[in-house]
């Protein structure tokens, strides 16, 4: 039933879209659906579009994963060890105020215009993120646990394997499904400002040419990369809690 209301709402958007853009004279500004398809489907044909895709899908997730594992690494020592956290707090908000488009043109000088610059400004983005929901995670964690299995002789490791990770696994997934897309704005950011392939090129290089359709078949591909990251997100953290995939009604992975 909702996947037929849902394309019902796709269907009534697109129409109404594809009568009113050259009914009103928009053509320019909002290029019909039939034109962004026509666009789109160019971009297969020639292969140019999963070419581009697939650039920015290596710096999204080569991002993603190094920004992730930092950010999982520093927010599980920094929960641990409140005193380190105490000192380093200021520096770290300072720096996640920063805003992140402004990294770019520093990260062009000491990285170059390559997939390297893209791949850290994304990784900077998303560091952040999963950084600061796997730290609270880790506070979170029940004391008493703790404080049980320390009377056991339970070492660090006992703690962080047993008790700590899987307590705080469920804040880390929060992180790493909220910074998905933040990854791929980070890759395609960087590709925007300097770049000569990837999907933020082809959105610079369309808007360059006043190509409305373009421009926008490359934002419809980008947003079915966002979902098949996302899908995969669902899918290792179905694997990893399965009880949270039975909890919400979906079907765990095998």
């Amino acid at each position: 039933m909702i996947p037929l209301i849902q394309a019902a709402i796709v269907a009534v958007f697109l129409g109404t879209w594809q009568m009113l853009s050259p009914a009103l004279g928009l053509q320019f500004f909002f290029a019909t659906p039939l034109a962004v398809f026509q666009s789109l489907w160019a971009l297969m044909k020639s292969g140019l579009l999963f070419y581009h895709a697939g650039i920015t899908s290596l710096e999204a997730v080569a991002g993603f994963l190094l920004g992730g594992t930092l950010g999982m690494g520093i927010g599980i020592l920094l929960g641990r060890h409140q005193l380190l956290a105490k000192v380093l707090a200021p520096f770290l908000t300072a720096i996640y105020s920063l805003p992140k488009a402004a990294l770019a043109p520093l990260f062009i000088l000491w990285f170059g215009i390559g997939i390297d610059m893209k791949i850290f400004l994304a990784g900077s983005i998303v560091f952040f993120l999963v950084f600061l929901n796997t730290f609270h995670g880790v506070r979170e964690v029940s004391h008493e646990q703790i404080a049980i299995l320390r009377l056991m002789k339970a070492n660090e490791r006992h703690l962080l394997t047993k008790v700590i990770i899987p307590s705080a696994i469920v804040w880390v997934f929060a992180g790493l499904r909220l910074s998905v897309p933040y990854a791929l704005i980070g890759a395609i950011l960087g590709e925007i400002i300097a770049a000569n392939r990837g999907l933020g090129f082809l959105i610079s290089s369309a808007a360059g040419r006043f190509d409305t359709a373009g421009t926008f078949a490359a934002l419809i591909a980008i947003m079915f990369l966002a979902l098949v990251l996302n899908r995969a997100i669902t899918f290792a953290e179905g694997r990893l809690m399965p009880w949270r995939a039975a909890e919400e009604g979906r079907e765990v992975p095998i």
